[in-house]
């Protein structure tokens, strides 16, 4: 009985109806699919008496889309065409009489919708029915926060059973932990399927779906769903949400500490710090520090200072101080001092640090320990040599200890027979490094050692040497009767000595100490000796004994290869009776010679017919019956070392180069044992086979020197031509030629070779390289040259001949870096080792002193990566960090040549700072 706004029709008695209602125009927004509930009542026709066949119990329902809202009277259409049809709408329940009407509700959906907006209209065919209500909506999922995200309102799909995708967005102080952020949104408004999911925070710990600032005093270092926890030990936290407690005044982190770590500090310095004086070595020992500063990564460093009483200051000790086994970053509370001066006070620091010493801001607490060393004893005497012998003498030679550690006053000689012992042994001393022992037993082997003494006393004993004397005894003559046989012994003697002196000093033989050379007066039979042939009378007696003579059918002769100083140089073949054929050089003498020249000419034969060893030129033998005169030597496929380098500029391993360096320095080892100076050792003169094996050539010829182009000389004062740049100053300026004069040439092969071939000393003049390198001038590093060879190659421009290594020292290098590779990667800085060094202030160098920790310094070379390198090894203050070799980085971690270098350089030029001078390296 209440009042309701209906639409209703019942034209049910009149045929062929078609009733339509249309709705305003809807805007769908961003709907897709839409929801219609109606409400409604639908009249039973049975109910109605007398009607026709048309009566209805239903309607239709349709939608029409439109961009605007543009709709008339007249359109659309009133029909299914344009408008869409939606569905038939059926009742559950009619009723027949009106007091007893039943509302029917039904809910249909359309879509997807893609225009601006909708009309809604209902079609009646011939029903009596009311619309009572029409109700549009479409579903949504809510605004809603899950996993710590917020996900936003959305929309429904197109379809019932669409599923659309939200993405989320983590809540305040969260972060988050897999991605992507998302939920589903179902047809029915419902979310589903959560997809990643956010976390606290640094700072921060979970609460009712939110992130909480940590509270004072606490903190939190991770992100992650964890609460916060309170400071570490000696730290705090003055605000909230902080992710680490800073330390306290005094108290730090290494840069490995996590930020959950107490805060700990620099240890206090070592304990009872012992020393052990003997002679010119110690030992140093000390026990732990009171406190460690709360760390276990304890290390200690080992300061040598050299102290002068008399100036009141000390200074840092020199490298040739050995501190075993090392002086930084030591684990062990102990180490062994070696190589000190006599006489001499030294004060020694070792130092205490850990892990956090480097972010002090204050030098690492140290103890202190002076001494003073006393005068050492000389080393032993090397082998004693036996010069001759007689039925009751021996005469005897022996080489000065290597480490006289003052003035030698005398030498002990000590002998007895083999077969007694040492009880009855016999002593007696000698002024020189000779001696003469008589009053002996024909045919008795004797044992003899020598030592040297100083005012520090005796030293050690040589080892034992057994020498025996001869077995007859000359019967007693008169003094007449001898008299021919002392002036004929004089006679031999003179003569003996003249020989001696003309031909080369003997060496031992390979595999003796080639480290000893002999005087003149200790030739001993067995032993190898070269002998220059142009100390015989006849030239060709030389040839005939050192160079095997070829028969001329043997050779043939394929190509000229170029021109040598006295006729062609050739590629040939060799096929020698018995023996397979093979591929030859051949030097020949050109027509028109004279006597001097082909005995210069053949001279090389007879020199190079002296050698056999692998690294050295093989002759196969010469033509001397026939014309032309011929060399033959082994074939050198890729020729002269300096154009094959030029040639493959770049295209080697620095182990490559170093294998050829170790190739030639073994054959001028040989060379030298057997007391050869070559004179004229460079890249040019050393030839190169197929296997890269270098082998030194040119023999002789040094003598005979001249200028062409590619290789300048300079004439001397002295007479004769000298090639300047690669010839020590004392044979430029003496003519004093000498196998330290070779290590100086060798010095600059090396720089030939890691240069590729370079010219040494580029354009300069002949007199401004003499002029250079009187002033203590040496070339730099060629590019990308390892450390460790610019040094050896320093040490073979020493000025001193006497202090060059040996070319058995070399050798011995050298092996050592090809089995040691790691250290051929640390590359020399250019302005390291010249002798010359740029101003600090013409460079953009950072001062050293405006950093607060090695760290900062580190970080503004661009090198913070090795920061805990440096701090785990405990190089803690620049001081240490001075200190720093090439070794060191290595040991540390630091193997990437680039990175080495620029370090190196660094530490340099903070050296240079310190010093405020620049030292010059000779």
């Amino acid at each position: 009985m209440n009042p309701i706004r209906t639409y209703q029709v019942c034209n049910v008695r009149e045929l062929n109806q078609n009733n339509w209602l249309r709705s305003d125009f809807i805007p769908r927004k961003d709907v897709l699919r839409v929801y219609v509930e109606m409400k409604f009542t639908v009249r039973d026709c049975n109910s109605i008496p007398n009607i026709p066949g048309s009566c209805k119990e239903t309607f239709n329902l349709f939608y029409y889309e439109s961009d605007s809202d543009s709709a008339t009277a007249t359109s659309p259409f009133w029909m299914e065409n344009p408008y869409v049809k939606v569905d038939t709408i059926a009742p559950d329940e009619s009723f027949s009489m009106l007091e007893s009407g039943r509302v029917n509700t039904k809910v249909r959906s359309f879509g997807p919708l893609s225009k601006a907006g909708f009309y809604l209209a209902f079609q009646d065919l011939g029903a009596c029915m009311s619309l009572i209500s029409v109700r549009v909506f479409y579903k949504k999922c809510s605004t809603t926060i899950a996993n710590f995200a917020v996900f936003p309102e959305t929309a429904t799909g197109a379809e019932a059973t669409s599923l659309v995708i939200a993405p989320g967005t983590c809540v305040p102080n969260a972060l988050e932990v897999s991605v992507p952020l998302k939920l589903y949104c179902n047809g029915d408004g419902e979310w589903m399927v959560p997809v990643g999911a956010c976390t606290c925070s640094s700072g921060f710990e979970p609460g009712n779906g939110n992130m909480w600032a940590c509270s004072p005093g606490t903190f939190k270092s991770k992100q992650g769903d964890s609460l916060c926890l309170p400071c570490p030990e000696n730290s705090r936290a003055t605000s909230g949400a902080s992710s680490v407690c800073s330390c306290r005044n005094g108290f730090y982190r290494s840069d490995t500490d996590s930020p959950d770590s107490p805060c700990t500090t620099v240890p206090s310095a070592p304990r009872n710090v012992i020393s052990s004086v003997n002679e010119t070595s110690l030992v140093l020992e000390w026990s732990d520090p009171r406190d460690l500063g709360g760390r276990d990564d304890i290390f200690y460093n080992v300061i040598c200072k050299k102290c002068l009483p008399e100036r009141g200051m000390c200074s840092r000790c020199d490298d040739n101080v050995d501190i075993s086994p090392r002086h930084l970053g030591l684990t062990q509370r102990r180490v062994a001092v070696r190589n000190l001066q006599a006489h001499t006070q030294y004060s020694f620091e070792i130092q205490a640090v850990n892990g956090v010493s480097n972010k002090s801001p204050y030098t690492p607490q140290f103890s202190t320990v002076n001494i003073t060393t006393n005068q050492a004893a000389p080393s032993a005497v090397p082998t004693v040599h036996l010069m001759a012998a007689t039925a009751s003498t021996m005469s005897l030679s022996w080489l000065p200890p290597e480490k006289p550690n003052g003035i030698i006053l005398d030498y002990e000689i000590k002998y007895h027979e083999k077969d007694q012992g040492e009880a009855i042994a016999h002593t007696m001393t000698a002024q020189r490094s000779n001696a003469r022992i008589e009053g002996l037993k024909a045919g008795t082997p004797y044992v003899v050692q020598v030592r040297a003494r100083t005012v520090a006393g005796y030293g050690r004993y040589s080892s034992p040497a057994d020498f025996s004397t001869n077995l007859q005894t000359d019967p007693p003559k008169s003094w007449q009767e001898q008299l021919p046989l002392i002036v004929g012994s004089a006679t031999a003697t003179l003569v003996f000595i003249i020989a001696v002196v003309v031909i080369a000093i003997v060496c031992l033989r390979s595999g003796h100490n080639s480290s000893i050379i002999l005087s003149k007066s200790q030739i001993t039979p067995g032993m190898k000796v070269y002998i220059d042939p142009f100390t015989y009378e006849d030239p060709n007696e030389a040839v005939r004994e050192f160079a095997k003579e070829i028969d001329v059918s043997c050779v043939k002769i394929e190509e000229v290869i170029g021109a040598g100083e006295f006729g062609e140089v050739c590629r040939g073949r060799l096929k020698l009776p018995g023996r397979r054929e093979i591929i030859v050089a051949i030097k020949t003498l050109k027509v028109g010679y004279t006597d001097r020249q082909r005995r210069d000419f053949l001279s090389e034969a007879s020199i190079m017919g002296q050698f056999d060893h692998p690294n050295i030129i093989r002759l196969e033998g010469v033509v001397t019956k026939s014309r032309p005169v011929m060399i033959v030597t082994e074939f050198m496929e890729n020729g002269a070392l300096d154009s094959f380098l030029r040639l493959n500029d770049g295209q080697f391993t620095v182990i490559q180069l170093v294998g050829m360096l170790r190739g030639i320095a073994a054959g001028m080892k040989y060379l030298s044992d057997m007391n050869y100076v070559h004179r004229d050792l460079a890249a040019r003169n050393i030839l190169v086979n197929s296997n890269l094996v270098c082998k030194v050539s040119d023999f002789g010829l040094s003598r005979f020197l001249e200028d062409d182009a590619t290789d300048p000389t300079y004439t001397s004062s002295l007479g004769g031509k000298i090639p300047i740049r690669w010839t020590a100053p004392e044979a430029i300026a003496y003519r004093k030629f000498t196998s330290a004069s070779d290590v100086w040439s060798y010095g600059i092969v090396m720089w030939e070779v890691m240069s590729y071939g370079e010219r040494p000393y580029w354009d300069m003049s002949n007199q401004d390289v003499i002029n250079a390198v009187e002033q203590d001038y040496r070339l730099p590093p060629p590019m990308d040259c390892p450390t460790a060879l610019h040094q050896l190659m320093l040490d073979c421009w020493v000025k001193e001949r006497n202090l060059r290594p040996k070319f058995t020292q070399i050798v011995a290098t050298l092996d050592k870096l090809i089995r040691n590779a790691a250290s051929l990667k640390v590359v020399t800085n250019s302005t390291q080792s010249t002798g010359v060094s740029q101003p600090l202030l013409d460079r953009c160098v950072p001062d050293y002193t405006t950093f607060t920790t090695v760290g900062d310094w580190l970080d503004a070379i661009k090198m913070s990566r090795y920061r805990d390198n440096f701090v785990n090894a405990g190089f803690a203050s620049f001081d240490l960090v001075a200190q720093m070799t090439a070794e060191d980085l290595l040991r540390i971690g630091v193997t990437l040549a680039g990175h080495q270098k620029k370090i190196l350089g660094s530490i340099q030029d903070m050296r240079l700072q310190m010093n405020q001078t620049l030292p010059v390296q000779v």
